[in-house]
């Protein structure tokens, strides 16, 4: 990373500092010896509003941005509260890309999600298979609100030769997660479940779907460190790497697991002895999300934390953090 001294002594605003991503990366940027973060509160400032964005913009200059903030949940938030999802982070995307142009900023990360990616594409994923076919239904609200993020990171690139940047995050979990059952994703949703049949002495936890959808499993902290590679790499290495489309990178593992399989694995690392129990009347959503991550893999990045351990590491943090 060899503008990483210019990132330490930088002033960096990490929108969505106190969420799973954004906490994370300012762990790595805290460990980097970064001095110059920006980190206003929610109360302090409210991203859906453009005149506090634009306010915060012109009096701080940050010359990064890491755009972390974001309305997030599984497939029941999704499918509950679809106008939120898209209205929210369509309007921050809106008011913070635009925001960050009119102060200069030099460098900005949006960060997207693979439900970008239609519901029968190719597997592994490639960048180039964006807009090549319907999406997922229970979640297309917000994979349209982060399609246009990476739109409008494009759009101001060619009409104003900004360098806006944009990585494509595969099902992240650590730290900080969302562990309330109505909103969380699949991983932190069965972590609370086995833990608390566990804790109550349960016969039985019920999965949602029929177990067989696959997914890829990122640890938040992996991805943290995916965002500084990919802030930190030279405009033209980075502009190389997204070619023909000028667009985002994947960031994942490369490697997926079926809901069954990691169901057990969750039970085995939580100590539940009871019995798992696959509910089919919900959905499953799509049935593989695994991205290909050959062109971050080409620049020299890849993850390292084993999926095991990391739910071990999430799951201790779980126990001493409980909702």
């Amino acid at each position: 990373m060899s503008e990483t001294p210019g990132l330490r002594s930088a002033r960096i605003y990490v929108a969505g500092h106190r969420g799973m991503v954004g906490s994370a990366i300012v762990r790595r940027l805290e460990a980097l010896g970064c001095t110059g973060l920006l980190l206003p509160t929610r109360q302090d400032l409210d991203l859906a509003e453009h005149g506090q964005v634009r306010a915060f913009f012109q009096r701080e200059r940050p010359a990064y941005v890491f755009m972390a903030a974001a309305r997030v949940g599984g497939i029941y938030a999704n499918s509950h509260y679809p106008a939120d999802f898209i209205h929210t982070n369509l309007t921050i995307a809106t008011n913070v890309i635009q925001c960050a142009h009119g102060a200069g900023t030099a460098r900005l990360l949006f960060l997207g999600s693979s439900c970008i990616y239609p519901r029968l594409a190719p597997q592994p994923m490639p960048e180039e298979c964006l807009l090549t076919g319907p999406l997922e239904p229970t979640n297309e609200p917000y994979a349209i609100a982060k399609i246009a993020g990476i739109k409008l990171c494009e759009s101001f690139n060619r009409q104003h030769g900004t360098d806006f940047r944009s990585v494509m995050p595969t099902n992240l979990y650590g730290p900080n997660d969302n562990f309330d059952l109505q909103t969380s994703h699949v991983l932190p949703a069965m972590l609370r479940k086995f833990h608390e049949a566990r804790v109550t002495g349960a016969e039985s936890v019920e999965v949602w779907g029929t177990g067989l959808p696959r997914r890829e499993f990122l640890h938040v902290d992996d991805l943290a460190a995916a965002c500084l590679f990919v802030m930190t790499l030279p405009q033209a290495r980075y502009a190389t790497a997204t070619l023909p489309m000028r667009s985002h990178l994947n960031v994942g593992t490369g490697t997926d697991i079926a809901i069954r399989e990691l169901a057990g694995l969750v039970r085995e690392v939580v100590g539940f002895e009871g019995e798992i129990r696959f509910n089919p009347e919900y959905p499953d959503g799509a049935p593989r999300k695994l991205l290909d991550v050959a062109r971050l893999t080409s620049l020299g990045w890849q993850a390292s934390t084993d999926l095991r351990q990391g739910i071990a590491s999430t799951y201790a943090w779980y126990q001493k953090n409980p909702p």
